[in-house]
């Protein structure tokens, strides 16, 4: 088995049976942001073409520095069978419909599969409504000889699940920050910097869990950091090891896992790293030397790849949504109908949200899920972000406001207390679908039932509302599918399965459900 990293989480899995493409991310994200470190716009004639004719498609979830919409929809085959994890709804498949792909390939959670004899493969799919309702996946891939984890930037909460299926060679996962927090929030200096330590000790804890968890014969740090190219943003850059930004590079935690006993290897865009029974060999796409400077004088290689991505840039702002004349009226028409759609999540955020998007400023009242102009009322919550950006995805109709925008870190935020998940599931969710979900997900975890609830229907049959194993509303949350032995029920908040036919659990024993076919 060969895996070359095509940068970030983007790889290209190659084995005597088929080869896999993985998160190809070419295009700047997050308004511009994100760009891939070290940088992806060099590779070779060979590699590019073998990118473009892979066997197979896979795409973890749907945030931009993996999903790149406008790279995937030019350079490849209309026809390439993707690998879609098996997530709860089928979001990620008509993202991908409507840039012309047609054939598809869903997986069961945890399950293996094999594509062709002497290729197997198991995508497990993470689903909590903390990483948006579309989900995250990690995947398994096995040749019948060597076996290769990549878990990218997924937090998979069963640390033995990627493990179970036999003892594994490489392994790829993210230990660099991929989130706003703190840099964007209105705090004092000392304060930031505190918080940007722990936000990078955290992660390279948790990462050192996966790792002495999965326990693999070589880790391939990856899926971050990004570069940040915009002067603005430039300072995010992690260079000389003291700036406040939890964005530290490869060869940060590569020291960490040599700490720890762990063999890393260090790959950029191009570096190919062949794995057999025997030996793991890595071959860079340039001399040694060369992509130590890339780390060791990490500011002239940053500044380099500024100045020739400038033009690009500059056109891009060149065209964000000019402001308009009724911002506040098409956020309130599209807000107020999922506000009240959620009045546990409502509850739970508790309070006011100040919302400026340039010389507008609304409130969104979530104790009484309304939209309307900012008064002088009180507020506990604020966000401030450029109008060109607020009307580029409410343009859009951007579900998912984490992805769109907040990811691109330019903008500020300022909160009275604590961490409020339930304010960032509100924006992660800006759709009935995914609203359904997060309102379902707050009313388990929040306001779970205490007597027994009317039985619901779904499709031929009548079931019990809630899900024997943690409540879930079946409602919002159950399937049907069809089965090898007949229908199966499925419970896609966390996957489990149930047989229609007896109601037995095929997950897990003792979590019978009463389910019958109507009459």
């Amino acid at each position: 088995m060969r895996a070359t990293s095509i940068g970030h989480a983007g790889m290209l899995i190659e084995t005597d049976a088929g080869s896999i493409l993985c998160d190809p991310w070419f295009i700047p994200a997050f308004f511009g942001s994100w760009f891939v470190f070290p940088r992806n716009d060099q590779l070779s004639d060979d590699l590019l073409e073998r990118i473009e004719s892979a066997d197979y498609l896979y795409v973890t979830h749907l945030h931009a520095d993996h999903h790149d919409e406008p790279w995937l929809g030019e350079h490849l085959r209309r026809d390439i069978p993707i690998l879609l994890p098996g997530y709860p709804t089928r979001e990620q498949q008509r993202t991908l419909e409507r840039l012309g792909f047609t054939e598809f390939i869903r997986t069961v959670d945890g399950d293996e599969l094999e594509l062709a004899p002497g290729l197997t493969i198991a995508i497990h799919t993470e689903t909590s409504i903390t990483d948006g309702p579309g989900g995250d996946s990690a995947m398994v891939v096995s040749d019948g000889r060597t076996r290769l984890v990549n878990q990218n930037d997924c937090r998979t909460t069963d640390l033995h699940a990627l493990r179970a299926h036999g003892p594994v060679d490489l392994h790829w996962l993210q230990y660099s920050g991929a989130i706003w927090y703190p840099m964007v929030y209105d705090l004092p200096d000392d304060e930031k910097r505190r918080l940007c330590e722990a936000k990078v000790d955290s992660q390279f804890a948790r990462a050192m869990r996966y790792v002495e968890t999965i326990d693999a014969r070589a880790v391939v740090p990856s899926a971050g950091p990004p570069a940040f190219l915009d002067d603005e943003l430039f300072h995010l850059n992690v260079i000389d090891g003291d700036e406040m930004s939890i964005f530290p590079d490869q060869r940060v935690f590569l020291d960490r896992l040599a700490r720890g006993g762990h063999h890393g290897v260090l790959a950029i865009p191009g570096t190919e790293i062949e794995i057999t029974p025997d030996a793991i060999a890595v071959r860079h796409p340039i001399p040694d030397e060369d992509v130590e400077a890339i780390f060791d004088d990490k500011r002239s290689y940053l500044e380099q790849y500024r100045a020739d991505w400038k033009p690009w840039l500059d056109d891009l702002k060149a065209g964000w949504t000019a402001p308009s004349t009724d911002l506040l009226a098409s956020l309130k028409d599209w807000w107020e109908p999922l506000l009240r759609m959620a009045p546990t999540l409502c509850g739970a955020v508790g309070a006011n949200c100040l919302f400026r998007a340039g010389d507008l400023e609304l409130v969104i009242d979530f104790p009484n899920a309304e939209v309307r102009d900012f008064d002088g009322e009180p507020y506990s919550f604020s966000f401030d972000i450029p109008r060109e950006l607020v009307e580029t995805v409410a343009a859009q109709r951007a579900v998912d406001w984490s992805n769109s925008l907040f990811l691109s870190c330019r903008w500020t935020g300022w909160r009275s207390g604590d961490f409020n998940e339930y304010l960032y599931n509100f924006f992660k969710s800006l759709s009935v679908e995914r609203m359904r979900r997060t309102e379902a997900e707050a009313v388990r975890k929040l306001d779970p039932p205490v007597s027994t609830e009317p039985e619901i229907e779904l499709g031929e049959y009548v079931v019990q509302r809630r899900c024997p194993h943690r409540n879930a509303d079946l409602s919002v949350f159950g399937e049907i599918e069809r089965g090898d032995g007949g229908d199966e029920l499925v419970c896609t908040l966390h996957g489990w399965r149930f047989d229609c036919a007896t109601g037995r659990c095929l997950t897990a024993d003792d979590h019978q459900l009463d389910i019958r076919r109507r009459n």
